[in-house]
């Protein structure tokens, strides 16, 4: 990432994967970079929260994607391991249908393909067929597509792009695609589980998002020993080596604009002149709350029409004991995916029989909890913008406890030592989320690509955005290739203005 010019002032809002990712090559081109994080750390949503021994991931906890996260650190002349170690999980994780009917999925391919034989006679070949199509979607997705700054049609006016707009499915439905070649129920099931986590049910979504089985499935579930908070505090200590300054604990108020550039940011504790901002918190907040009207590019209507993913309920729990029967992760879909999705996205509402995930990091790394004990951490996804309050929450706890300690055969509450919970509310509280949405934008066809919010502000020419509300999308790869986009797009930016 090329840069003439030099020693810009830049403020990053937000110290996410994308906050972190934008600041790190901005500083990388020469330029004077502060990022300014409302919270007592850095992380975003990947902060952690350690409390009596135990070490929570508060956020992400799927570690897919490797070759992304190893291009960023190649990026800056690292590896991954300088600052790491990383763990294949085998099983990558588990499913749970029923008490008795459990697949464990497996980090082998060899394995995997007989487990589907084993389900389904002659869907291995039918595998085969259906990850050599996620693999070409992947390679284009992620080397070409996301890649994208999604400011003009004319960028995918690549000679690859074109000649596999088919291969692509982008135009194709995610769930007729999956049924296309598989029939079990289960099959279909663990198929399907990736776009949950999108925000759009498997009809939805378009089957260019198959490249997440091949991800999961084929290169891996790994697992960054001492959790995600690891991998943020090498991307700390890479801004850091190359001269960026945090201001914790101090959120931006107000972005002021003069002749349509950015003049100073006004935070919690000062007033500062910038040449450029990169915005990589809450997009709609952002917009809505920090610029006057005349500068932003949406109007409360447009936000408003737009398709969020989930929100999701969370418990952390520390647990004086070992948890019989859990892997690191575990996929409880002991109840209706569609029903549940149907509450998410179709017709919004606290869901009636959830699906819910739990991870057990405990069961991989000793450092995240005493000895002897379990991290537990539970999470049903929901649709964003619900009224949540105690009363629902402690509902939901007892709902899953009970389903959790009948697969376990354990009485798991009487062990409780550390709990606390997490939902729409503390969404919106700490990362100003609109709705209080956990994931971002639904990766939807009509929000897709260029029509996703624009990663420049369109009145002001020095204020640019990262993030999972604009491109390429949810989920952490996306948002550290989105801080790499939108910083490249700054430093062009500066350039031109230069000349």
């Amino acid at each position: 990432m090329h840069s003439t010019v030099k020693n810009k002032h830049i403020a990053v809002i937000g110290s996410g994967f994308a906050g972190l990712s934008a600041a790190a090559y901005l500083a990388k081109a020469g330029h004077q970079v502060e990022v300014f994080e409302k919270n007592e750390q850095v992380g975003g949503r990947a902060r952690q929260l350690k409390t009596d021994g135990y070490v929570f991931d508060m956020g992400p906890s799927w570690y897919w994607m490797p070759d992304v996260f190893e291009q960023f650190f190649k990026d800056f002349g690292y590896r991954a391991s300088d600052f790491y170690s990383l763990s294949l999980l085998d099983p990558s994780f588990a499913v749970v249908f029923d008490k008795a009917d459990v697949l464990n999925i497996p980090a082998d391919y060899t394995s995997l393909r007989a487990l589907f034989e084993s389900l389904e006679p002659g869907s291995a070949a039918k595998l085969d067929v259906f990850m050599e199509e996620a693999a070409f979607k992947y390679k284009v997705g992620m080397e070409k597509l996301v890649q994208k700054p999604g400011l003009s049609l004319l960028e995918f006016m690549d000679a690859d792009l074109i000649k596999g707009v088919f291969k692509l499915q982008v135009f194709t439905s995610f769930s007729k695609h999956v049924r296309k070649h598989f029939k079990h129920p289960h099959l279909i099931a663990l198929m399907e589980f990736p776009v949950l986590f999108l925000g759009a049910t498997p009809e939805d979504t378009p089957a260019l998002y198959s490249l997440m089985n091949y991800a999961g499935l084929k290169l891996g579930t790994w697992y960054p020993t001492g959790g995600f908070g690891e991998v943020i505090n090498a991307m700390k200590s890479i801004c850091e080596r190359l001269g960026v300054t945090f201001h914790l604990n101090e959120a931006v108020s107000h972005i002021h604009v003069q002749n349509n550039k950015v003049d100073t940011l006004t935070t919690t504790k000062r007033t500062t002149t910038f040449d450029a901002v990169l915005a990589s918190g809450d997009y709609h907040h952002i917009e809505q709350h920090l610029l006057l009207p005349q500068y932003r590019n949406y109007s409360s209507s447009y936000w408003e029409s737009r398709v969020l993913a989930p929100s999701c309920l969370i418990f952390y729990l520390g647990i004086k004991t070992q948890v019989n029967r859990l892997e690191h992760h575990n996929l409880f879909f002991d109840e209706d995916l569609k029903v549940h999705a149907q509450e998410i996205y179709k017709d919004p509402k606290w869901p009636s029989k959830p699906l819910f995930y739990v991870c057990c990091p405990s069961k991989t790394d000793h450092t995240v909890a005493p000895e002897g004990h379990e991290n537990i951490f539970l999470l049903v996804p929901i649709a964003p913008g619900l009224t949540d309050d105690h009363v629902q929450r402690e509902t939901y706890f007892d709902m899953i406890l009970d389903r959790l300690e009948t697969y376990c055969n354990q009485d798991i509450r009487q062990d409780i030592v550390y709990k606390k919970s997490y939902c729409v509310r503390d969404f919106v509280d700490d990362y100003h989320s609109y709705k209080g949405n956990a994931y971002g934008l639904a990766n939807t066809l009509m929000q897709t690509a260029n029509l996703k919010p624009s990663i420049r502000n369109k009145k002001v020419s020095n204020l640019f955005y990262a993030g999972q509300l604009t491109v390429p999308g949810p989920g952490v790869p996306p948002s550290l290739i989105s801080g790499k986009v939108a910083a490249k797009e700054l430093i062009k930016e500066l350039n031109q203005n230069a000349r």
